[in-house]
């Protein structure tokens, strides 16, 4: 197994070296020179991308789906070049996405929409606030564009690491189409050994009338339980207490403070029981005069049971001990750190209208959408001990929550200019309140603990021109500005028995972003392309609104930063492109400088404090090196090979909060990825395919002293997937997978799934 695989640039090379010289290769001279094309890698011919390709520019569709084993909708990206998403087990929430040098935990820096819609969560950035993944199902979506940069006017800074847009299917006539899986999950670690199960249902009826109409209406259900995601260490204590056995030790594990070695591992918090409903209607209707109306309906509903924690350690009798002073190897620890029960109910709603059509020679594009969270309650006990007898715990529950989206565009041509203006703007609000209750199931007895609350929003217009310049170039120049405002920012908590709320300043800010872009076909075969940009993003309502009072009230001055500032990036990109006729290769440079990058880190704070919240790290850079090959009828017909390779460089520069950070690899951000997939159809009816991940191991911390290949760090992978399909008829495909078929166990501080197998039936009419 490659688990130190060094030099990973090579075995990519000379297999594209090898595939060059295939006779295919060999008898391609290149197509006369013509329109230049845009210049997309894993492209589909039959789908024009549905987002502005500058810079390095991935369209994936069916080919691509049918590789892989796709039970939530984020795994259709999963081979994408130097790109992955933090998905830990299924049906997680969390799955964050990560572009080249762009950390999980900088999630405000992806944009990414569905139909054109808003599903990112700007509420604040981090692996709680991933992208609304599941607004779509697996089984709707037509194609995947991804765009790596901020390379585009059209779009706001939340484009700094990269863009997501996902297309879904249009019905081309009256149809229905259903689709089950089931998967199982063996997962052993420490003292755990369980086999995990699940299963999704997804179906769906289309209409499309001879007047125009059209719709779909689609329902899915996913119900799953995901393994343990963290581990309960004992904490070091003294005085007397029960003996116990069955602790593990695990001699890589980062210290707990104030410990200076591994404390034992007494056990493991509760899987995730997640039972998520989701139901989607989308109408449209064509004026046959050019105008189309497109109107979408989303509901998704989870529940979600963390009830069942798991303990390591026995009494002399043998029974399970889950909390208490606890005697082990002599040494007395307290037990059940994180064994506490949890359930969580949360009711997500979004809708959305599109207008697009002529207008006075302009080609003209109109949509609002509106996301919400209509019900979110979160309710904990104490401890597993507290939780059996539903004694003590908290209640959370979210007040109004969610967010605005509207953009605007028009775009005509004039002679070789094509003119695109618009604008687009936001508004995202949070509100939580959270309270001690007697009885934790119930969430009777509340007594009010503590708010946050506050808004953004974000208003921004572009003009952007792409010129011609002649057969075989085009220069595209764009120019941005946005203005952004902070407000209705504060915190409130409990003191000497009464709530004391901490009002935030209102902050306004405004930017202005150029972006310029030119691409060159300066010989048949072969296509070049630079883009430049600049990008502000500007901080979200959770990474403003960090604040606290003491417990006396008081404005806790080691936890509030309310000036927090804008990361701006300065962002180059250069893409070489050749076809050899059955090969296509893509070499992409990139560079990305951001001052102000925000992250959440221990430092000092504005006050000279030492605290752990988000803050501003003066500058990161990054660059790296990309090469993609796509590789149709590779030595026998119907043996295709997609595979890239990245290597990147991303160092904090300079950080005056903690300046022993600098010089040093920022964290989560491996030196190598490599991914790709081999896809063989063996005769009209079977396919197979065999799929790649790997990445090398970065730093868990900004300092570099954390690396490691356990729980609590983020270790290197890699995994290999598996798939068969079987067209059983014209109606009726039969597949089996294995995802992580060599059974890696790997950590992003929690550890990712082991082997997985996944049996799926599909019906369609």
């Amino acid at each position: 197994m490659l688990r130190h695989l060094r030099g990973g640039v090579s075995p990519l090379a000379i297999a594209i070296a090898f595939l060059a010289q295939s006779p295919a290769a060999q008898a391609a001279e290149g197509g006369e020179a013509g329109t230049v094309s845009e210049l997309i890698v894993v492209g589909q011919g039959d789908r024009p991308i549905t987002v502005q390709p500058r810079g390095l520019s991935v369209s994936l569709g069916q080919t691509e789906f049918e590789a892989i084993n796709a039970i939530n909708v984020e795994d259709l990206m999963k081979y994408a070049p130097n790109f992955y998403v933090r998905k830990r087990y299924v049906g997680d929430a969390n799955g964050t996405p990560g572009f080249r040098g762009t950390h999980t935990a900088q999630s405000a820096r992806t944009l990414v929409m569905v139909d054109g819609f808003v599903v990112s969560n700007f509420l604040s950035s981090g692996h709680g606030n991933a992208p609304k993944w599941n607004m779509v199902g697996p089984g709707e979506v037509r194609q995947f564009d991804i765009v790596y940069g901020p390379y585009s006017a059209r779009y706001s800074g939340n484009s700094m690491g990269g863009i997501v847009s996902i297309t879904t299917r249009e019905p081309e006539r009256t149809e229905a189409f259903a689709t089950v899986q089931a998967f199982t999950h063996p997962y052993k670690q420490y003292g755990t050994e369980q086999t995990y199960n699940g299963y999704t249902f997804e179906g769906g009826v289309g209409l499309k009338t001879t007047n125009g109409f059209t719709g779909r209406l689609t329902y899915r259900r996913l119900d799953n339980v995901g393994h343990n995601q963290q581990f309960s260490q004992l904490t070091a204590s003294s005085g007397a207490g029960l003996a116990v056995t069955g602790a593990v030790i695990d001699t890589g594990l980062i210290p707990t403070a104030p410990a200076t070695v591994p404390t034992p591992v007494g056990g493991a918090y509760a899987p995730d029981h997640t039972v998520q409903d989701q139901v989607r209607a989308r109408i449209g209707y064509d004026f046959g005069n050019g105008w189309t109306a497109k109107g979408v309906l989303g509901l998704w509903n989870t529940d979600s049971d963390s009830t069942e924690p798991e303990t390591y350690l026995r009494d002399a009798a043998g029974a399970p001990v889950y909390d208490g002073k606890v005697v082990y190897n002599g040494v007395t620890y307290t037990a059940g750190a994180g064994l506490g029960l949890s359930l969580v109910e949360k009711r997500e709603i979004l809708a959305g209208l599109k207008l697009q059509g002529p207008w006075a020679n302009w080609d003209v594009s109109a949509n609002l959408s509106h996301y919400w969270i209509d019900n979110q309650t979160t309710r904990s006990s104490t401890t597993r001990t507290t939780g059996v007898a539903n004694g003590a715990g908290t209640y959370q529950k979210l007040g109004d929550t969610g967010w605005w989206t509207g953009d605007f565009t028009a775009e005509r041509a004039f002679g070789a200019h094509g003119l695109a203006i618009g604008l687009n703007s936001n508004l995202y609000e949070t509100d939580q309140d959270s309270f001690n209750v007697a009885n934790w199931r119930a969430a009777s007895g509340q007594t009010f603990s503590a708010a946050t609350y506050g808004k953004t929003s974000l208003a921004g217009v572009f003009v952007e021109d792409k010129i011609t310049l002649g057969d075989t170039a085009n220069l595209t120049a764009g120019l941005r500005y946005d203005r952004w405002r902070a407000f209705d920012g504060g915190v409130a908590r409990l003191a000497t028995g009464i709530r004391k709320d901490q009002a935030y300043g209102e902050r306004e800010q405004d930017s202005l972003s150029p972006k310029l872009s030119f691409q060159w076909e300066f010989t048949p075969g072969w296509q070049a392309q630079l883009s430049l940009a600049q990008a502000t993003r500007f901080p979200t309502v959770g990474e403003l609104f960090q604040g606290k009072l003491d417990a006396l009230g008081n404005f806790d001055a080691n936890s509030f930063d309310p000036n927090l500032k804008a990361e701006t990036s300065t962002d180059a990109n250069l893409l070489l492109r050749h076809d050899f006729g059955a090969v296509r290769v893509t070499g992409s440079l990139f560079y990305q400088s951001v001052d102000d990058a925000i992250f959440s880190l221990q430092g000092l704070n504005q006050f000279g404090v030492l605290t752990s919240s988000f803050k501003n790290i003066d500058r990161v850079r990054q660059y790296g090196v990309e090469l993609i090959a796509e590789a149709r009828d590779v030595l026998i017909p119907g043996l295709d090979i997609d595979a890239n390779v990245a290597w990147i460089d991303e160092t904090t520069m300079r950080n005056r909060a903690l300046p022993a950070s600098e010089g040093v690899r920022f964290p989560r951000i491996p030196e190598w990825r490599i991914n790709g997939d081999i896809r063989y159809t063996i005769n009209d009816a079977l396919k197979l395919s065999v799929g790649a991940r790997y990445a090398s191991r970065p730093n868990t911390d900004l300092l570099g002293t954390q690396r490691g290949d356990t729980y609590g760090y983020t270790s290197e992978f890699l995994i290999i997937d598996t798939r068969l399909t079987w067209d059983v008829n014209d109606q009726v495909q039969a597949s089996f997978g294995i995802d992580n078929l060599n059974n890696d166990k790997a950590w992003v501080f929690h550890p990712y799934p082991q082997r997985t197998a996944v049996a799926e039936l599909k019906w369609k009419m």
